[in-house]
């Protein structure tokens, strides 16, 4: 019996995420991609671990889902993550041709929506699922984060 979940039950599993990063010392965002109601992938920020400035949650998820559905294009699938995603994760989002993306947070200063990249022209964004956890767990990281230096 396939159960009928939302944005929300989705964006609470990223959040998930973003607190497995926040405690390994990442910044705190969290990324799940979902088809027919199921997870295929799960990820979190590891730019720091893999000394990779590529290793954002949204990239390795895309690279997760990838592979758990045996091709490159994520066509039935959907993106949840916690914060509006950068111009590198919003071009790899494009050649994947995800259908939509679920964003939390924006990100005033380095989203995709301010930079003005381009997502496929058949991809649906959707934002401010859960902003106000998503905004006070990356606030909580950078707060603390200043008061270590």
């Amino acid at each position: 019996m396939i159960l009928p979940y939302d944005d929300t039950y989705f964006m609470k599993r990223a959040m998930q995420e973003a607190e497995v990063a926040f405690e390994k010392g990442e910044v705190p965002i969290g990324a799940v991609i979902v088809v027919q109601d199921r997870i295929i992938a799960r990820a979190h920020n590891l730019t720091e671990q893999l000394n990779d400035v590529t290793a954002h949650a949204e990239m390795q998820a895309i690279t997760a889902a990838a592979n758990f559905l045996g091709g490159k294009y994520l066509r039935d699938c959907t993106l949840y993550v916690t914060l509006e995603p950068c111009q590198m994760c919003a071009g790899a989002l494009y050649w994947s041709q995800i259908p939509k993306i679920v964003f939390a947070t924006a990100d005033p200063q380095r989203g995709c929506g301010v930079m003005g990249t381009k997502l496929h022209p058949k991809t649906e964004m959707v934002g401010g699922i859960m902003e106000n956890e998503a905004s006070a767990l990356l606030k909580r990281f950078f707060i603390q984060r200043r008061s270590l230096n």
